[in-house]
Parts: structure tokens; C-alpha cells; sequence
């Protein structure tokens, strides 16, 4: 099943040695602030941390009380966390007195949709279109699912690896041909195995009665003011968190950038009868973009997407046909509770050698009830992972959760040693860690999460407040941030501020001239 694998690593060993090594990786961690006794800050963004719409590093994502941290592209993963480690540092000295960073995906304390302030971005026409876009979110899906926090991880193949790997392939001269082919290669594969991330790393089992508002979906009661799945992995990837039903007709193709950019754009472009409802202009007041089924590309909530840097004002679609796709960004993982940057330097060489094995490894095209089959192994497993016995079914063929698993791991393994260069080394300890977790579910943080909770007798905001104070206390017990460190985050603040400054003042276009040139 994996000689295609095979094949490829043992010629990338003897033809271009260590091609593999110094892919770049990067990540963007979602970060609830909430108040001392646990609720959703109602806080404006701190000033301190400069301008949401123009920081390259700290900005928001749906709400105002939900920061989103990025780190620039590293091949080194301790850079990476070093970087991130520094954001939450430097963010701890700028919140209001006694704030929190919620330390989990799954908000508690919800106050209804009014609890959760959208985010602000200023008063120039891409500050305004950020806001009537979350809008727009709010009234398609509420508020409550748009505080749900998690980390992406970005991945790219080193640029050396694409000349080995295209004379390997035979493909000579087509560097950018063969690499979107292979990066979709990739995310077909990921639709295909991608359930044993959520598996893996799902740190969602557990969720606060507050956030449900009478959308129980049957979870049992782990105490009376907690929610539980007693298999779950992720409840914030089931039918509670991001797969829910409005988006259950958006499925992209991954079988070509071609055929990708087309299903983006048809839902772009084809009005959806519930959101006309809406409206878009309603009594002077925007509520959203557009009526169709997504206003914008980011709307469509993917487990995996390709990705190209865009321009300043370019849609990311349009990038993406100008030159290719550069990376790739999975968005399925959970925050940890129990890692302070939310996932750990073993979380990430396990996941470049899984992304690398899904680019390898052979990818036939999926039809759309081959897609259909794929999703409900995302969906069983986020909802029941740790079910003994738990069946899946990958092209045709069935087998328990634990058996492909373990399998999986094993075909990983050539490119585990090739990452170490042939010895035993971090990318083989990664593995391994991963190997424990399948053979028992109480590894999984999952388990762990509800674990905690049984054993210190706490609900959900009990575990979920005491994780978060001590990772604030973790951040703040490193000390005063080395100089250059701190100077070069005052002054990307400053750089913001000045740079929405100038945003505000440059233009006289119309809000709504300026949506018909961007949608042109």
C-alpha cells in the first residue's frame, strides 16, 4: 500500500541526502481574553499591542477579546515557539488588570451572542469590510461558535527539496506544475488520514453548559454545569463547533487548484436563500458582504487549506492562480491546556513528517462520495476517537481506529529517519510518542483533559480557569523580556498604528465602491 512512499524516500536518501530538512514552519494561536472570574472581556483591543489591522504578529480574529498570534516562517521549531513564547509575554504586560489568556478551544461563560464583541479595525475601507464581514459571521452562525479558539500550523517544503523532487518525478522544468500537483496530493491525502490529528491532539472532550444555550446534541452531564463527550476528541470540530450544517454544502475540491479555485468561486458568487434573509444593507446598517454562500474565502472553514501570500488588497483566491500555492495551512488542531503556546516542539516534527508523508505517499482523485466518506471519519472521531473499537473506512477498506492508526505510524517511519538523517533522533521520538497514544487512549490530552477534571473534582471552568492561571503565571514567571526583543515588538506596535493612521486618511473611496473593486 505505501511502495509509492517507499519508493520516493529511498531516492530522496540516495539522490539529494537531507532535501527534506529546513522546511519552514509557522503558527497562528488563537487566544481568548477573559476577565478574572472567567468572562469574555468586553476590553477594548489594548492599545499597547498596536493597531489589530496592520501588526504582523498580534492581531484579532472574530471577536475583539480574541487575540490571534503569528509567528513569522522559521525552519527551526524552537525559533518558533521562542517567538511565540515572547508574543504571549509581551501581550501579558498590556492587558487590563486581572485578564486572563483562556488557556483551552472551548469558551465558558458564554452570556449569550451579546457577551462576545466583534472586532473593531478602525475606520478606513479594509478596517470597516474586516468588521461587516465578522458581522456577517455572527448573524450566519452566532457568536458563540466565532469565540471557539485553536492554532494553525503553517508548513512549507523547503525550496531545495522541489528541484530533487522534480527530477526524481521525471517532471524536469515543471517546478511549479509538480509542486501544486503534490501540495493537492497533499490535502487529498489529508482528507484521508487528517482523523488522527484530531485524534492526537483533540483537547476538546469537555464544554461549558453556558456555551451549549439548549444545544446538548445528547452530551451526557459531567457535572451540572458541564457537557461531555465521554470518546470525543475535539468537540470543537463536530457538529457543536465548526462542522456545523450551514456549511455542509461547501466542499472544495482537492483534486486541483483549477477545480479548488472554481468551487471557491461559485460559493462566492451563488446567493444562499437563509442569508438573503439576512440582507445585506438593512435600515442604513450592514449586516454582511453579500448573501451568497460565502461572502469571503476565509469563511469556508476547512480542515486543511493551500495558500499563497497575497498582495496588499488581493483576494487569497486570486494569489493563489497568480502563483501557485507556497504552503500549506492546517487548521484542525486544538489548543492544549496543557502546553503554554498551546502545542509543543514533539506536536510539530510530528506534524511536518505526517504533512511530508501525505505529500509522498500515492493520492488518487476524490469523487465527491469518496469526500462524503472521508468526512464522516472527521466527524466520528472528533465526536468518539477513544471508543474502543471505533471503525473507519479509508477507499473501500474498514478497519478499527487502532489498526489504521498504528499503521499509519509505520509508514511514517522512513520519513521520520529521513527528517533525523538516518538515525535515531527527535523526529523518531515524535513518532514514537504518537505510537503511545494509539496504543493507549488515556496518552491522548483528550483523556487527559477529563481526567484532571475527574480526579480534582471540577467542572469544565474549574479545569479551564486553573490552566489558565498557570500559564499566565508560567509567562510572567520568565521575566522581563530581553531588550532587542521588546524594542522590535514596541516598535512593529508603533509601525501599526502609524500604518492604519495612514490607511484612514488615504482614500475618499466609497465603502461600497471599494467592495465592488475588491469583488471585481
Amino acid at each position: 500500500m505505501y511502495q509509492r512512499l517507499d519508493k520516493r524516500v529511498a531516492r530522496l536518501i540516495a539522490d539529494s541526502g537531507p532535501s527534506l530538512v529546513g522546511g519552514l514552519k509557522g503558527l497562528e494561536k488563537e487566544a481568548l481574553r477573559v476577565t478574572a472570574d472567567g468572562r469574555v472581556s468586553q476590553a477594548s483591543h489594548p492599545a499597547g499591542l498596536g493597531a489589530a489591522l496592520t501588526h504582523p504578529w498580534i492581531t484579532t480574529d472574530y471577536s475583539e477579546a480574541l487575540l490571534e498570534f503569528v509567528t513569522p516562517p522559521r525552519a527551526d521549531i524552537f525559533e518558533c515557539l521562542e517567538f511565540l513564547t515572547d508574543i504571549h509575554r509581551y501581550t501579558y504586560d498590556y492587558l487590563p488588570e486581572g485578564e486572563l489568556l483562556w488557556a483551552t478551544s472551548m469558551p465558558c461563560i458564554v452570556e449569550g451572542d451579546r457577551s462576545i464583541p466583534i472586532a473593531r479595525f478602525g475606520n478606513s475601507n479594509p478596517g470597516l469590510m474586516k468588521h461587516i464581514y465578522r458581522q456577517g459571521l455572527g448573524h450566519r452562525y452566532g457568536r458563540a461558535m466565532q469565540a471557539i479558539s485553536g492554532i494553525h500550523f503553517n508548513y512549507s517544503l523547503p525550496e531545495s527539496f522541489w528541484a530533487a523532487f522534480v527530477e526524481q518525478e521525471g517532471r524536469r522544468g515543471e517546478i511549479r506544475t509538480v509542486r501544486d500537483e503534490s501540495y493537492f496530493a497533499l490535502l487529498r491525502n489529508y482528507w484521508r488520514f487528517g482523523w488522527i490529528l484530531l485524534y492526537l491532539f483533540g483537547a476538546s472532550p469537555a464544554v461549558c453548559k453556558s456555551f451549549l444555550r439548549g444545544r446538548d446534541r445528547g452530551l451526557p452531564e459531567f457535572e451540572p454545569s458541564t457537557r461531555y463527550g465521554p470518546d470525543a476528541t475535539s468537540l470543537r470540530m463536530s457538529d457543536l463547533g465548526y462542522r456545523n450544517t450551514n456549511q455542509a454544502s461547501v466542499r472544495l475540491s482537492p483534486n486541483s487548484l483549477d477545480d479548488y479555485l472554481a468551487g471557491l468561486e461559485a460559493a462566492m458568487t451563488t446567493p444562499f436563500p437563509a442569508y438573503e434573509r439576512i440582507g445585506v444593507q438593512v435600515d442604513g446598517e450592514w449586516r454582511q458582504l453579500s448573501t451568497n454562500i460565502l461572502q469571503i474565502e476565509n469563511e469556508y472553514y476547512g480542515y486543511i487549506r493551500p495558500k499563497q501570500v497575497a498582495r496588499s488588497g488581493e483576494r487569497p483566491s486570486r494569489a493563489l492562480r497568480r502563483e501557485g500555492v507556497r504552503y500549506v495551512e492546517v487548521r484542525a488542531l486544538d489548543v492544549n491546556p496543557f502546553e503554554p503556546c498551546g502545542l509543543g516542539g514533539t506536536d510539530i516534527r510530528f506534524l511536518e513528517t505526517f504533512l511530508i508523508f501525505c505529500l509522498l505517499h500515492d493520492s488518487e482523485f476524490l469523487s465527491d462520495s469518496d469526500a462524503a466518506e472521508l468526512e464522516v471519519n472527521h466527524t466520528r472521531v472528533a465526536a468518539a476517537g477513544r471508543r474502543p473499537g471505533l471503525e473507519l473506512t479509508i477507499d473501500g477498506r474498514t478497519a478499527t481506529l487502532a489498526v489504521w492508526g498504528a499503521e499509519l505510524l509505520d509508514a511514517m517511519e522512513p520519513v521520520a529517519e529521513l527528517l533525523d538523517g538516518g538515525m535515531a533522533g527527535a523526529y523518531g521520538k515524535a513518532l514514537e510518542e504518537q505510537r503511545s497514544k494509539v496504543r493507549d487512549p488515556e496518552c491522548t490530552p483528550s483523556a487527559r483533559v477529563l481526567r484532571a477534571m475527574a480526579d480534582g473534582e471540577l467542572s469544565f471552568f474549574e479545569f479551564a480557569m486553573a490552566q489558565s492561571r498557570l500559564q499566565r503565571d508560567y509567562f510572567t514567571g520568565l521575566g522581563p523580556l530581553p531588550g532587542p526583543v521588546r524594542a522590535s515588538l514596541d516598535q512593529a506596535a508603533a509601525e501599526s498604528l502609524a500604518a492604519q493612521a495612514r490607511m484612514e486618511g488615504a482614500s475618499d473611496q466609497t465603502f461600497t465602491r471599494f467592495l465592488e473593486d475588491y469583488f471585481a
